[in-house]
């Protein structure tokens, strides 16, 4: 058990690694209230899936379109600077909603803009943060590292909504207390943040940012592996995770309970993530991986297409923990997966192209949302369960056909 836990854990024997993750559960905590919260907020304020969907898209075009340059300022900046200047944006957007919220001056459009900010500072935080990991640890334990770094988010999706469902429960508090929480929060991720050592900038020859960005995506293309490994990424957290969308409406209109009971499914969903990666963090560095990590992406397709048939709330949380439990797994895995095929010059741009993930999915919030207000939730749900377990299908075989000319040839290099 003493060997399982060391090295389960082992990354965090690192002073500097342990504050950066401290930081990080801090910012993960808060984004998982916000994402309660916000989407609470929009779906009161005019009963619609559409709304929710519109707020969720406004985040995720910024970070669709910001992704890119995000990803080429973590490999040619001080890495602690990005950081900090996007903690400093996202703080000031919690800190205008809550202001907003406790006024009785909120409106879709201002949720909206202030999920466009939000989302304009993870472009950038997201990359920097995971290529900062880079710096800061042994290269013997990045890839647990990394999955820790998962292990703090999952973790997060327990407390963040916990703590969301609870701020919302008391009246005197609310969404503007809640919103008030999420800043103080990210002021101290910022503190941890400032005491960390710098990162210096990346030294040679610099091209424009736009040369960077092409090199980046034209490195990935060349690397065909990669390339798919990426593509698949992105697509199931498109397809997949923008469930959240539609989550409010299935409980209200097909289950009869509040969209506030969503807090419990979430925080069901995140044990399952939570107990999965750490299960799986100890094998980030190790061969089994790359199979445990496509494993884990069928999982989570079947488990979305349970959420769609459960006929109650009991049921639905049965099927939110394997949810939770097979999208923890994939994405435990996925950055240690996706380094390991990445030279680390390229850290970066390669990162921020699996975060345009997040915004491929946001950005799916609307169609969804608009879906399910069309032919109901649960029809969305299962859907969207189906596309998942297509891409994981489609990811196997291009894989395979990838990788076979590079094995076949293997013998003529000897």
């Amino acid at each position: 058990m003493t060997g399982w836990f060391g090295e389960t854990f082992a990354a965090l024997a690192s002073r500097n690694f342990r504050t950066l993750w401290t930081g990080s559960l801090l910012a993960f905590v808060a984004f998982f209230m916000s994402t309660v919260v916000q989407s609470v907020v929009a779906f009161h304020l005019t009963g619609e899936n559409t709304a929710v969907g519109f707020v969720v898209f406004a985040q995720g075009l910024s970070q669709f379109v910001l992704g890119p340059l995000g990803g080429a300022m973590a490999d040619r900046l001080s890495k602690k600077k990005v950081i900090l200047a996007c903690q400093a944006t996202i703080t000031a957007s919690f800190l205008s909603l809550a202001l907003l919220e406790a006024t009785g001056q909120m409106r879709i459009i201002f949720l909206a803009a202030g999920s466009f900010a939000i989302g304009a500072g993870f472009s950038f935080l997201g990359p920097a943060r995971t290529a900062f990991v880079v710096d800061l640890v042994d290269a013997r334990r990045r890839g647990n590292a990394i999955a820790l770094t998962q292990v703090a988010l999952n973790a997060s999706r327990i407390i963040g909504p916990l703590a969301a469902g609870a701020l919302l429960s008391i009246h005197v508090l609310g969404p503007a207390g809640a919103f008030f929480t999420m800043t103080l929060l990210y002021v101290g991720a910022m503190l941890s943040t400032w005491v960390l050592p710098d990162s210096p900038a990346r030294e040679g020859e610099r091209k424009g940012v736009l040369s960077e960005i092409l090199s980046g995506l034209n490195y990935v293309y060349h690397h065909r592996s990669l390339g798919t490994l990426v593509l698949s990424y992105v697509l199931t957290i498109m397809f997949g995770f923008a469930y959240v969308t539609v989550l409010p409406g299935l409980v209200e209109n097909e289950l009869h309970r509040g969209a506030g009971s969503i807090t419990l499914l979430l925080a069901v969903n995140a044990v399952g993530g939570l107990i999965a990666s750490i299960f799986v963090a100890s094998l980030a560095d190790s061969p089994k991986a790359s199979f445990i990590y496509a494993g884990a992406c069928a999982a989570f397709g079947v488990a979305l297409i349970g959420v769609g048939f459960a006929p109650s709330y009991f049921l639905l949380g049965v099927a939110m923990f394997f949810v939770g439990a097979g999208s923890g797994a994939f994405q435990t895995l996925n950055g240690a997966v996706v380094l390991a095929r990445v030279e680390p010059s390229f850290y970066g741009r390669v990162l921020a192209l699996t975060f345009l993930a997040f915004a491929a999915s946001n950005l799916a919030g609307l169609p969804i949302g608009m879906l399910a207000d069309g032919v109901g939730e649960r029809h969305t749900v299962v859907a969207m369960g189906v596309a998942v377990c297509s891409v994981f299908l489609a990811f196997r075989l291009l894989d395979r056909a990838v990788r076979e000319p590079r094995r076949s040839r293997l013998p003529v290099l000897d």
